[in-house]
Formats: C-alpha cells, sequence, structure tokens
C-alpha cells in the first residue's frame, strides 16, 4: 500500500455498493476506500508521528486492521470517522513500537567519548559563529534559505530543489551568489596563510 500521497483522492464517499463489497472483503472495494481515504488516514498518522516513513507504516496498518474488522463496519455510515480512528491507534502503536527499540545505557559509552564531554566554545569561535550567523541573515530571503539548507540541514542542491520546489540551477546561482556576498562580508575571519 505504499505510494498512498501519490494516489489523488476522490471527491466522494465511496458507493454503498463498494462499502457493502469491503465488508464483504472484497480486494477491489479495499482499493476504492485506500484511494478515497488514504490522504486521510496518512494525514492523522503523521500528526501523531511526525515522521513519512512511520506515517507510511501506520497507513498500511490502518487498512490492515480496517480489513480485519470490515465485517463489523457499519455500511451506513461515513468510513472517514472509522478509519481516521484505526489511524489514530496504529499510529500510536508504531510511536509506543519506536519507544521500545533498544538503546544503550550511557555507561556503555566511553567518559571521554565526544557525545559526552563537549568542551565550550572559545570566544573567537562564539564570535565567528555570531559573525556568520549576522551576515546570513542580510542576505535576500531566498538566498539565505538556500545557504540554511545546504549547510546547517546538510542538503544536497538537488535535495534543496526538491525541498523548495525550484529548478537546480535556480539553486545553484542562489548558492553561489550568497557565498560570494557571505565571502567579502567574512572576509576578516579567515586564517592567515602561513
Amino acid at each position: 500500500m505504499k505510494g498512498h500521497k501519490m494516489l489523488a483522492p476522490t471527491k466522494a464517499t465511496p458507493s454503498p455498493t463498494v462499502l457493502a463489497a469491503f465488508v464483504q472483503r472484497d480486494p477491489t472495494a479495499v482499493r476504492a476506500l485506500y484511494r478515497a481515504y488514504g490522504r486521510l488516514v496518512y494525514a492523522v498518522a503523521h500528526r501523531v508521528l511526525g515522521r513519512d516513513d512511520l506515517a507510511e507504516e501506520a497507513v498500511q496498518q490502518t487498512f490492515v486492521r480496517a480489513w480485519q474488522a470490515a465485517d463489523r463496519f457499519d455500511i451506513t455510515r461515513d468510513p472517514a470517522p472509522w478509519l481516521a480512528t484505526i489511524a489514530r491507534r496504529a499510529a500510536i502503536d508504531v510511536y509506543r513500537r519506536e519507544g521500545r527499540r533498544p538503546t544503550s545505557p550511557l555507561a556503555w559509552v566511553a567518559a571521554d567519548h565526544r557525545a559526552v564531554v563537549s568542551l565550550p566554545p572559545d570566544l573567537d569561535t562564539l564570535d565567528a559563529v555570531w559573525h556568520v550567523r549576522r551576515a546570513i541573515d542580510t542576505l535576500p530571503p531566498d538566498e539565505a534559505t538556500v545557504v540554511r539548507l545546504q549547510h546547517l540541514d546538510g542538503l544536497t542542491h538537488t535535495e534543496i530543489s526538491e525541498r523548495l520546489g525550484i529548478a537546480l540551477g535556480t539553486v545553484k546561482s542562489r548558492s553561489h551568489r550568497a557565498h560570494r556576498k557571505l565571502a567579502k562580508l567574512l572576509g576578516h575571519l579567515r586564517e592567515p596563510i602561513a
């Protein structure tokens, strides 16, 4: 049942005939329900989980559970609230399962591991960070967004293009312009070459 986000939702509730076929566990009817309510189920699951991959898993579980409970469904009612309730419960189950994943006790991590011990930054580093943030804030919003996505979120130009819904060439030109401006604004922070 992957790919639910790509399916166009139907505007109308499935017909009573389709709902009756669903109660009989007709695979065609299940697909019709999925097309009609997949986005709703995904939205409910994503609201609980906040992650696409986990929400997709909850969507699959929702329709499996609905299939298993089909004989208890009242075909005179709109299936949306029923499916939303199942989706919410499935999402909570996925959330709980994720919370039970094995973790390593802190005692197993070496005392000098960099994740445990972090020294406070020196004043020069704090000053440099402050200057960089101020410089980014002076950029036009479209260029600042590209810089932040590239350097703070670690996205590639292609990923930024997909996230912002703009052409790859546009991302590259904004990045180039922004970095050229930042180089001028932050030139004083460069270490002298020995």
